[in-house]
């Protein structure tokens, strides 16, 4: 308990160095372009547009408006997948500053989903538009979209930990990381439904795959109005959790180690 609050006053301490670390990321990657912060909305959207069509011939016929039942699974999937392969990195990019003076390394890693978090709320801009543009009803139930978001969010943070740290011993997770996502991302529904899978696939997929608890609740808000099964809410809730405590502790027991690898 000590250390946790020895944690988080250190965190508190830094508050201003992680914005400066988020600004940075996101300020470098719209620089020197057009839209600017534009593509944050304009970006998901051509994507959707492209998997829609791709995908519509074999799928929608089973799944009502079948744009906002993708674009649900998509905002949060590349959340997941960006900001994490961002994370990989943060440890090794920043080499040269952890040389020259003590920050908490965690902070890097932290940045890195935060600012990815940061381009998910710019995202939801291209959701309302879909909302709007397929004439769906907004419920009250779109305000408790939040709550999945900072369980997905804390599932990251922990993810991105465990990756920055192994990344620093073993340069060949970047590459084990690629292929673990693109499996990853067909195994979860996001442009088929569940019952397109066979049943022990199916059944796998439902309670095994943390990416669904998060796509699956987020769907429920947004696509169908209606509040999550407790369930599936709890399953989202243990994920994040487990996950951050194994992030947190292989990170903080290999930090000391950081500095001879990198």
């Amino acid at each position: 308990m000590k250390k946790l609050k020895s944690y988080a006053r250190e965190f508190w301490r830094y508050r201003d160095l992680l914005k400066q670390l988020v600004s940075r990321d996101i300020k470098l990657k719209y620089r020197r372009s057009f839209l600017g912060y534009v593509w944050s909305v304009l970006n998901p959207l051509l994507i959707m547009l492209v998997m829609t069509v791709v995908f519509s011939t074999m799928f929608s016929r089973n799944i009502e408006n079948f744009p906002v039942y993708l674009f649900c699974g998509q905002l949060l999937f590349n959340f997941m997948n960006n900001s994490t392969h961002q994370a990989i990195f943060s440890i090794t990019g920043n080499a040269a500053l952890l040389k020259k003076t003590y920050v908490p390394k965690y902070i890097f890693t932290v940045a890195k989903i935060t600012s990815g978090m940061v381009d998910l709320l710019f995202s939801m801009g291209a959701l309302v538009i879909v909302l709007i543009a397929t004439r769906s009803s907004f419920t009250p139930y779109m305000l408790l979209s939040p709550l999945v978001i900072v369980q997905l969010y804390i599932f990251c943070v922990g993810s991105g930990l465990f990756l920055a740290q192994a990344n620093v011993f073993f340069r060949d997770i970047q590459y084990i990381y690629n292929a673990v996502t693109t499996a990853w991302m067909y195994l979860t529904p996001i442009f088929y439904p569940l019952e397109a899978l066979p049943q022990k696939l199916s059944w796998a997929v439902s309670h095994l795959n943390p990416m669904f608890f998060y796509v699956s609740q987020f769907r429920d808000l947004i696509y169908l109005g209606q509040l999550p099964d407790m369930t599936t809410v709890l399953s989202g809730c243990v994920a994040a959790l487990a996950v951050l405590v194994l992030g947190m502790w292989s990170f903080m027991r290999s930090k000391d180690k950081f500095i001879l690898y990198i």
